[in-house]
């Protein structure tokens, strides 16, 4: 057997595309900044050469100790921690400074799969599942304090890989139902909302009067829920007004535009669309965008990224990015189901979750669809510390799938 055999070259030819194609686009905005990110790719590599020359069970070991260290990481942000943009989640020594929530996304990953690969794991069970919740949770807590709401919102993919487990869809029904509860009420008056809530109550409790057992419990269970909604959309515009002026705003955006909004929250979402619009369908030719070059768009190099794809290349590289995402995603998936180890599939479940929810929110939060979070595209946007991050992730999973490959058991 030739030792490159189980190595998947469509994957980690996606992944060199990917991230080639950033550094291109990076330099179009901020040449510096394309040749940092560049000098990030090489480490990378370099550090995915020694990943893979490294025994795949050692990543299962020291599951714990990489977790509890981005555990730590994240509460010495409190006490030692730079504040950026209202949120304190960097760490500064001399000239270099990284995130550690980013790492911290690496160590739930490999302490979630650790665990639901463990004899004793049963999502069936409330012990399990309520274990599994709380590796989520502990660093999801502490990323809410900082505040960081964006990377809040990525562990919730984390539930994609409990779904793939055994974990109820009713999860995901209540957090939609909850998150829809909580929009619609900055839309219309809370008051129509609560009735609109009753009404579908009391649809759904006659065409079910004779299919369920009715009794104090379900009866009470029924009220509570209708109580419980209706306490959310009279408390969603107070929630909104409570929040910090430039996270209320943009969320706003979303309900008055962004034009609305231009001197303050608005003003990246309104130059971002114009970029992406004014690329047309072929774009207007690499370092030619006139948004891009004109430095219109504040963090274009990070979180916006996405408009000089649109301005500098049209309908036709963005399409080309969507597939390129939409691929390399979905061959982890694909890969992931094919793992024999459990630590190996839910490790790649958690993985392609993680990537699915940043690319859907970044691409979401650039064309206005969803509010501004802060949010990295992962391999594209400039930064050292996600770059490097989501690469090992990816030679971790891609070692991983190699040891499958190769395995005789």
């Amino acid at each position: 057997m030739k030792w490159t055999e189980g190595i998947d070259r469509l994957g980690l030819f996606l992944y060199v595309v990917l991230c080639l194609f950033a550094v291109a686009n990076i330099y179009s905005v901020e040449p510096s900044a394309g040749i940092k990110q560049f000098t990030f790719f090489c480490i990378s590599i370099f550090i995915g050469i020694i990943i893979f020359f490294t025994r795949a069970k050692f990543f299962e070991n020291t599951a714990g100790i990489i977790y509890i260290g981005a555990v730590l990481l994240l509460i010495g942000l409190f006490p030692f921690g730079t504040e950026v943009l209202g949120q304190k989640n960097w760490y500064r020594i001399g000239g270099f400074s990284f995130q550690p929530v980013e790492f911290a996304k690496l160590g739930t990953t490999l302490m979630l799969a650790n665990y639901i690969a463990s004899p004793d794991f049963n999502i069936k069970m409330k012990k399990s599942l309520w274990t599994a919740l709380a590796i989520i949770g502990v660093p999801g807590i502490i990323v809410l304090a900082i505040p960081d709401v964006g990377s809040l919102l990525v562990f919730l993919a984390f539930m994609i890989a409990l779904y793939r487990e055994g974990l109820s869809g009713w999860f995901f029904g209540v957090i939609f139902i909850f998150g829809l509860v909580f929009l619609v009420a900055l839309a219309i008056d809370p008051l129509y909302e609560v009735i609109a809530i009753v009404s579908i109550a009391l649809i759904f409790v006659f065409i079910n009067q004779n299919r369920i057992s009715w009794n104090i419990i379900s009866i009470a269970s029924i009220v509570g829920v209708v109580a419980l909604l209706s306490g959310l959309a009279f408390a969603s515009p107070k929630i909104l007004e409570k929040l910090p002026k430039h996270q209320r705003e943009r969320i706003e955006v979303l309900y008055k535009g962004e034009k609305k909004f231009r001197d303050t929250s608005g003003y990246n979402l309104l130059y971002s669309k114009t970029a992406i619009g004014s690329g047309g369908f072929f774009g207007k030719g690499y370092r030619e965008g006139s948004v891009t070059q004109g430095k219109f768009v504040p963090e274009q190099s990070t979180d916006y990224i996405f408009c000089t794809v649109g301005e500098e290349w049209g309908f036709l590289g963005s399409a080309g990015l969507i597939l390129l995402y939409s691929l390399y995603i979905g061959r982890i998936y694909y890969l992931s189901e094919q793992q024999k180890n459990i630590f190996n599939r839910v490790f790649g479940y958690c993985f392609a979750s993680i990537l699915l929810m940043h690319f859907a929110i970044n691409i979401g939060m650039v064309m206005g669809l969803f509010p501004t979070v802060g949010i990295p595209l992962p391999f594209f946007s400039s930064g050292g510390t996600s770059l490097v991050t989501f690469s090992v992730m990816n030679f971790i999973f891609f070692k991983l799938n190699y040891a499958d490959k190769n395995s005789l058991v």
